[in-house]
């Protein structure tokens, strides 16, 4: 059965969108899968299942998640090689950029359009930088970030994709603790 990495958006952050770890195993079990883990409180999970195309897990996981928490909870998912991939793109673009101060990957549920990209990156300038690659866009920003041209609020809204956030150690941390 595949093995994905499921990332759950817009979870945990205020009174009206809890949705605990033992709730989320729970429904993710309860959408057939197996071999759940979880990592954090941000909606970070990894699952097995006999379901072979992603936009049929990300179904699934979807309905289950809002019978569960009792709100939509939209869900991206990844292959482990995707991760991989993601989180390597994450290692080099870092390594090229030794002044940063933070390093977001927006991790996108569908591709986004190729004119949109370039619409996004044109955005970068000699401190800040966004770098979209796949279904990941990488937000590298320098010292003294401001907020202006590349803009953590305005990436996912500009490349009009649902996408989560996580910081360069999430994403690291689960290709190497899950994926390897």
């Amino acid at each position: 059965m595949p093995t994905y990495v499921a990332f759950l958006r817009a979870i945990n952050l205020g009174p009206n969108r809890k949705f605990a770890k033992a709730d989320i195993l729970t429904a993710t079990e309860a959408a057939g899968a197996t071999g759940v883990q979880t990592h954090i409180n941000t909606g970070n999970v990894l699952l097995t299942t006999p379901l072979r195309s992603r936009a049929k897990v990300e179904a699934a996981l979807e309905a289950a998640y809002e019978a569960q928490a009792g709100f939509a909870v939209p869900t991206i998912v990844y292959t482990p090689a995707e991760l991989v991939a993601i989180a390597d793109d994450a290692r080099e673009l870092s390594a090229a950029r030794p002044d940063l101060e933070r390093h977001y990957v927006y991790l996108l549920k569908d591709d986004p359009d190729p004119a949109l990209v370039a619409e996004v990156e044109a955005r970068s300038d000699d401190v800040n930088a966004i770098v979209v690659r796949e279904r990941a866009a990488h937000l590298l920003l320098g010292p003294g970030y401001q907020a202006g041209g590349v803009d953590p609020y305005k990436t996912e809204k500009a490349l009009r994709v649902v996408a989560t956030n996580r910081n360069f150690n999430v994403v690291t941390t689960l290709a190497d603790k899950w994926c390897s």
